[in-house]
């Protein structure tokens, strides 16, 4: 079989930040990459699951909604993936920043975190996922396009 798009990057040069991962038509992949890959400690479960019901909400109640395909977490526990339509490189930079700072400071009840709203309600961490999204949000915090392509 053909090896699939990111299992050709070499994650041992892959640092934290934010990557074009792929084109496909119109979908814009992105590589939120919050922990340098096979450097433990990995992002712990409940963390990246508050992360993913945080900046999801946010990026779907952005003007840029109607953009926004997915956000999910990648299963090595190091990053999420961001795919968009539509989007110029520079929006879902800023966007990303902008979600991530709203997951930063959010304070309350988590999005979506109820038994009937959610399968896993019971696994969330909101202090483990606020402190990833501050260092992620300084990490990318004046990003560029040009910043977007793979290491080598």
């Amino acid at each position: 079989m053909e090896k699939i798009a990111s299992f050709q990057i070499n994650h041992d040069t892959l640092l934290p930040g934010m990557y074009l991962s792929r084109v496909d038509g119109d979908v814009t992949t992105y590589d939120l990459r919050f922990i340098r890959p096979n450097t433990p400690p990995y992002m712990e479960n409940g963390a990246m699951h508050t992360i993913e019901h945080l900046v999801a909400t946010y990026v779907r109640n952005s003007r840029h909604k109607d953009g926004i395909i997915y956000v999910g977490p990648m299963g090595c526990r190091t990053g999420f993936y961001l795919l968009t339509r539509g989007l110029t490189h520079q929006e879902v930079i800023d966007l990303t920043v902008a979600a991530l700072d709203f997951a930063a400071g959010f304070e309350g009840d988590i999005p979506g975190a109820s038994r009937v709203e959610c399968g896993n309600w019971l696994e969330h961490d909101l202090a483990g996922a606020k402190a990833l999204c501050r260092q992620q949000a300084q990490t990318l915090r004046g990003w560029t396009p040009e910043q977007l392509t793979y290491p080598k």
